[in-house]
Formats: structure tokens, sequence, C-alpha cells
């Protein structure tokens, strides 16, 4: 890809996009432009990636750049953007790694342009993440095809509706912590009842989940698939599947509402403070 990408702040998210686009070469070293708060934070980077353009400050990111990815919290994106929409070129396409920023507040500042907003998942690391898009309408087609081709590194993308990003992220970015939470408390259980190494059954179970997921996509199997093939009638697993069945709502009922209620209070916090800044 010949276009010039800009990335402003180097935190986890800004650390993973410009390893992963470092690691696929699906840009050149030269044609890429980082920025940071802390310019010392980046400035040995240069000794990894010799011909990566580290810039002193945010403006020297964004005026070279056609796809600009804003890679802070929320509570600084407003600065951020105040300081660069001078220097931005016409036809820059921005992109947002923070889903809580609405893009109607954006384009207080940034009226007119093409703004993205992106949210990968730590999977991304072993390029599986399904990486949620949103556009608004000023992004044509060749615009969302540039940037999805850029993403690829990740893994697959899906693009939804700016509404829906927050439940979205419960299923994606969200949803390895908590398959992390399920499989920890279901090895320490197992471990109570068997004198198993307990790195032995965490490596039967990361395995098992593994295959399973082969299954999922590869084999294009469904979850009842699955439990038809393993849980016989009459069978050890159906007595395991039926207590899943049985409990399992209430625990995923009970994990929705209390996380998107944090997302409710911590989306409104973030748009509140952007509105007050841009008073």
């Amino acid at each position: 890809m010949d276009k010039k990408i800009g990335i402003i702040g180097y935190g986890s998210m800004g650390k993973m996009i410009l390893s992963k686009f470092m690691e696929s070469k699906i840009v050149p070293e030269s044609n890429i432009f980082l920025s940071n708060r802390t310019y010392e934070k980046v400035a040995d980077l240069k000794a990894i990636y010799p011909l990566l353009n580290i810039c002193k400050n945010n403006m020297d990111a964004a005026k070279n750049a056609d796809l600009l990815f804003i890679c802070v919290v929320p509570s600084e994106i407003k600065a951020v953007l105040s300081g660069i929409i001078e220097g931005i070129k016409d036809n820059c396409h921005i992109v947002s790694l923070n889903g809580s920023v609405l893009f109607r507040q954006m384009e207080q500042l940034c009226t007119g342009r093409k703004i993205s907003k992106v949210i990968p998942s730590v999977t991304a690391v072993v390029n599986q993440s399904l990486t949620l898009v949103c556009h608004n309408a000023y992004v044509n087609g060749n615009d969302k095809s540039a940037l999805k081709a850029l993403l690829e590194c990740f893994g697959a993308t899906i693009e939804i509706p700016e509404s829906e990003m927050g439940f979205g992220s419960e299923l994606t970015s969200c949803m390895p912590g908590f398959i992390g939470a399920i499989f920890k408390s279901i090895t320490n259980e197992a471990a109570k009842r068997t004198s198993i190494d307990k790195k032995d059954i965490i490596n039967m179970v990361t395995k098992t989940i593994y295959g399973t997921g082969k299954l999922l996509l590869e084999m294009n199997m469904t979850f009842e698939q699955i439990i038809n093939i393993v849980a016989t009638k009459g069978g050890i697993t159906e007595e395991g599947t039926k207590i899943i069945e049985k409990e399992t709502p209430r625990i995923a009922n009970a994990l929705f509402e209390k996380t998107l209620e944090k997302r409710k209070t911590t989306t409104e916090k973030a748009q509140k403070d952007f509105d007050v800044k841009m008073q």
C-alpha cells in the first residue's frame, strides 16, 4: 500500500497497530509517521525500525498522513484533534481507536471530514481479530476498501452501525477476557478433583478449545452440531451440557447487564467530557 499512515499515540493500541503494520509489511516503514505525547517513549524505535518517521509532535504525524490513526483515550481525543485539524490534508481519512466519542462530536471539530471508528481485539496479536468498523457519512467505498485492506493484517473485519459498537465490543474485544475467566474457573474446579498436574489440565482444556474453534470455523459446524456429536443420548456429556444450559443463561444475563451498564456510564462520561471541553 502506498498510502502514508499516521499513528498518534503509542499506548497498547498504537503499539499493536505499528507492530502489525511492520510485521505484515503492508505499509513501507518510510510511509509511517508516529507521534506520542512522550517523545522519549518512542525515540528508541528508530533502532528497530530505521526508516520509521518518529515525529516530534502530533502535527508532524498528521500533516503527512493519508490515513490517520488516533490511538488515545477519550479524554484526549478533543485536544488531539484540535491541535492537528488545521494541518490535516483535505482528503485525509481519520480513524479513531475509541468507540466512546461519537461521530457527531468529532465532526464539530472535523466538519466534512472522513472519520471511521475501529475496535480490534487482543487476538490481533495472532492475526485472528474480528475487528469492528463503522464509518461516518463522508467515508466512501474506496476509503472503506483501503482501510479494510490495512486492518486485515489483524484478521477479519466486520462493519456494523455506530450504535452497535458498544455491544459488538462485548462480543469481540472483551470476549477473550470473558473466555479466559470461564476456563480459569473450569480448570480450577477440575484441579480439585484429579491428581493430574495443573499445567496438564490447562493444556488439555486449551488444546480442546483450539480444536473446537477449528471445527466451528473450518468445518462450518454450529454449536448445536458439536453438542449433538459429543453429547450422546444418556451419556456423560449430556449430563454436563444440561447443567451448562440450565445455569449459563443466568450468568450470561448478569454479565451483559453489568458490562453494558459500565459501558453506558463510561461512554456517557467520555461524551460529556468532550462536549464540556468544546465549550
